[in-house]
Formats: structure tokens, C-alpha cells, sequence
């Protein structure tokens, strides 16, 4: 696959995971593990798509740590918005079966999410045009 074949995909991809974040958010009943997960897998993909479209390989991951990493260190400027996706990484896997987020008290923000989703869209979408 070309590389900005494989930066397309990733695109459209990811935006049905925002759109899975932007209208599960606006159902309480929605599981944040959910929603968590998915707005874990459009940044994932967002990020991808961008290492795809700069040439930089990168392997199978979850850790949305390593990706930005990657893109730091291939000399990606990366807005400080954007380093702080970094949260949702849990929900890669491990929150979608553990009890964390209601164990250890912690408040999940659906609405930080979705915005952290639009950020790296954006961002993503201005390096790609």
C-alpha cells in the first residue's frame, strides 16, 4: 500500500471512531470505557496516519507514548495539545476490562475526550494537506 494510501485509510478510519466518540458521548448510558476506547483508537490511528504520510515505520501498537515519541524523535513538531493524548492510552485494552475507573475514583471527562479526538484530528489533517 502507498504511503498516503495508508495515511487515507488511517483517516477514514479514525474518523468512524470519532463519530462513535462524538454520539456515544451524548448518550449517559454509554460505557466511558467505551467511549474512552474509541477516542483511544482515533488518536492512535490520527497519529499513524501522520507516520505513515512522513515515511516513518512504526510498529504494532496501542501505546499512543510510543507513537508520539516516534514523531518527536523523526523531528515532528508536536503542540503540547497534542502530547497530552498521552491519557488515553489505557483504554487501549486494559480499561476495557478492569473496574479502574470507578475503583480508584477517578472521574472520566467523555467531553475531554471527544476534544482531545478533534485536536489531533485537526492538527493531523494540517500536515497531511
Amino acid at each position: 500500500m502507498h504511503l498516503n494510501e495508508a495515511a487515507q485509510l488511517l483517516m477514514r478510519k479514525a474518523a468512524q471512531d470519532e463519530f462513535a466518540v462524538r454520539t456515544l458521548s451524548q448518550v449517559p448510558e454509554s460505557a466511558d470505557e467505551i467511549i474512552g476506547f474509541h477516542a483511544q483508537q482515533a488518536v492512535e490511528k490520527l497519529l499513524k496516519a501522520v507516520l505513515a504520510s512522513s515515511g516513518i515505520p512504526y510498529r504494532k501498537t496501542h501505546d499512543l507514548a510510543e507513537l508520539l515519541d516516534l514523531l518527536h524523535d523523526s523531528g515532528v513538531v508536536l503542540p503540547q495539545e497534542i502530547e497530552d493524548v498521552r491519557v488515553l492510552t489505557p483504554f487501549a485494552a486494559e480499561l476495557r476490562y478492569d473496574e479502574f475507573l470507578r475503583d480508584s475514583g477517578s472521574a472520566f471527562d467523555r467531553f475531554a475526550a471527544l476534544r482531545h479526538v478533534e485536536r489531533t484530528r485537526r492538527w493531523a489533517e494540517s500536515l497531511l494537506t
